[in-house]
């Protein structure tokens, strides 16, 4: 994003990579959150048991033993909402704000901070792709300006306008479209970006729009990312 008085660009607060790899690539793990264990393979230590209070008299007659218990079937994993195969993003519309932007591929630069689209009026947003495919099991992230070089409006300057029900429609290198609806937008300190709650597992299909927010006058650059959270719709 490019601030509307000095220039300066926008940047999303780089994450601790290892986890952020972990989590990002997220397959067909179950979800995971900031509570629980967050790393695919982190094992969580568990406690000892606590020894009897009171040590089992000698004299005491032995109890007749229990007849065995029939094992009981192990339960049925909880089904996970279905999902499309993984297929790269071309391009993102969404109706109700006035967008359609092709989208260019972001990796990370090598300060290990998230890429950022081009600069430019008319700059295309971009999608992060180190996050899943959109319509994939998991977050897909995508990126773009609120304003642009010539303090026009960037591709996700409208963002916040957003509101429940609305669609976004994401064309596949595949030939078909994941549909996302709306659910919530939130506004992070660039300082306190919630990585876990962002990046993090999910158990169906979702999608991650960013851009800057909370634009400060007096150092001309924005504090804030906003962040929009919806679900692929079956």
């Amino acid at each position: 994003m490019i601030s509307e008085v000095t220039g300066h660009r926008w940047g999303l607060t780089a994450p601790a990579v290892a986890a952020l790899f972990l989590l990002a690539g997220c397959g067909a793990s179950p979800a995971a959150t900031p509570e629980s264990s967050a790393i695919a393979g982190t094992s969580v230590a568990t406690a000892a048991p606590t020894p009897s209070a009171v040590a089992p008299s000698a004299a005491a007659p032995s109890a007749p033993a229990a007849p065995a218990a029939t094992p009981s079937a192990p339960a049925a994993a909880p089904a996970q909402p279905a999902v499309l195969p993984a297929s790269a993003p071309v391009t993102l519309e969404i109706p109700s704000i006035g967008v359609r932007t092709d989208l260019v591929s972001l990796g990370l630069r090598e300060n290990r901070s998230l890429e950022v689209p081009p600069d430019g009026p008319g700059a295309p947003a971009g999608w992060y792709n180190r996050s899943p495919t959109p319509g994939d099991r998991g977050p897909a992230v995508m990126l773009g300006h609120v304003n642009a070089t010539d303090g026009g409006k960037g591709v996700f300057a409208d963002l916040r306008a957003l509101k429940s029900g609305d669609r976004m429609n994401v064309t596949r290198e595949d030939g078909t479209t994941a549909v996302f609806e709306f659910q919530r937008g939130e506004a992070y300190r660039k300082d306190g970006f919630p990585t876990l709650t962002v990046y993090g597992n999910t158990p169906g299909s979702e999608l991650r729009l960013i851009t800057c927010d909370g634009y400060n006058p007096d150092t001309g650059l924005f504090d804030d990312n906003y962040v929009v959270y919806a679900t692929l719709v079956p």
